[in-house]
């Protein structure tokens, strides 16, 4: 059975069409590097490489080999990277954005948390819902809601955020409750001025698939604790993440309206630029994070 270490010297081989290179990297001879290789054909039983005095072709079953050999070679680096730097001290300062909504409920005191947990690591945590540029604006590492498609950036997703539309008894008794979304275009409708898909544009699940309602009102802000407070004081009806106001609803101070037919699902992504592995303080931020999400991930 042909060994890890030779499918990955292979690998090696092709990638730089040199024996001589691949023993110079390796701390090997050449010789070593040449018998090795053989006894990987010796092995499988075909020949992977036609070698002449000026270069190296890779034969039609080395093209195979070589696509398995790259997988392998490269889940021994990401096995390497996933560990290097656990006996380290976490260190060093990280300038961070995140949402207001899950900054206030969980990420300040996650992130302080961590901070206090390995003396020396300090962070810069900006509350911005706006969609903050990684690298011009210097940002080691961003929470954010509705993952824009960006090549030089990764995103880890951490978990989804659902909303809901709702009400205070108040406003309901006065007002009377919609049966339907459709009733909606007759209401007091409260707007979240931060949305992808515009404050006014309600979407909802059909049969059909999701729609847009446009609904309208008296009362439009960016600030989702002012929104939240316009809601609780009964006057009108608001669209927001259901973890703004998941208290709010279990304690019966707000009324769930359609809590089966709201389309609005947003993912909640850690987000840092583009390297071949993050940091280990950032890494291990990030797990600590996305720990306190799922711990409450039935706000969500």
């Amino acid at each position: 059975m042909a060994k890890a270490d030779d499918l990955i010297l292979f690998a090696q081989v092709v990638e730089h069409g040199s024996f001589s290179k691949v023993a110079e990297l390796n701390s090997l001879t050449n010789s070593v590097v040449s018998k090795r290789i053989a006894r990987l054909e010796d092995d499988l039983g075909v020949q992977l490489l036609y070698r002449t005095t000026r270069k190296l072709t890779v034969s039609e079953a080395g093209k195979v080999l070589y696509l398995g050999s790259k997988n392998v070679k490269q889940a021994a680096m990401e096995a390497v990277d996933a560990v290097s730097g656990f006996g380290e001290k976490v260190s060093g300062h990280v300038k961070m954005s995140v949402p207001t909504i899950s900054g206030d409920l969980l990420l300040a005191d996650a992130v302080a948390e961590f901070c206090t947990e390995h003396p020396g690591f300090t962070v810069d945590m900006s509350l911005d819902n706006r969609f903050v540029d990684l690298i011009e604006d210097g940002y080691d590492l961003v929470i954010r809601t509705g993952y824009l498609e960006d090549s030089s950036l990764i995103a880890r997703h951490i978990l989804d955020s659902q909303w809901v539309i709702c009400a205070a008894p108040k406003y309901i008794r006065r007002n009377g409750r919609p049966e339907r979304p459709q009733d909606l275009v007759d209401h007091n409708c409260l707007q979240y001025a931060y949305q992808t898909t515009g404050a006014s544009e309600w979407q909802f699940i059909g049969e059909q698939g999701n729609y847009i309602l446009r609904v309208s009102g008296n009362f439009s802000t960016d600030n989702a604790a002012a929104l939240r407070k316009a809601a609780l004081g009964g006057y009108g009806i608001a669209y927001v993440p259901r973890c703004l106001v998941y208290h709010d609803i279990m304690e019966g101070k707000l009324v769930d309206l359609f809590p089966k037919q709201v389309g609005k699902r947003l993912g909640i992504y850690a987000v840092y630029p583009y390297t071949r592995q993050p940091s280990q303080k950032i890494k291990l931020l990030i797990e600590h994070i996305r720990a306190r999400y799922l711990a409450i991930q039935h706000f969500f």
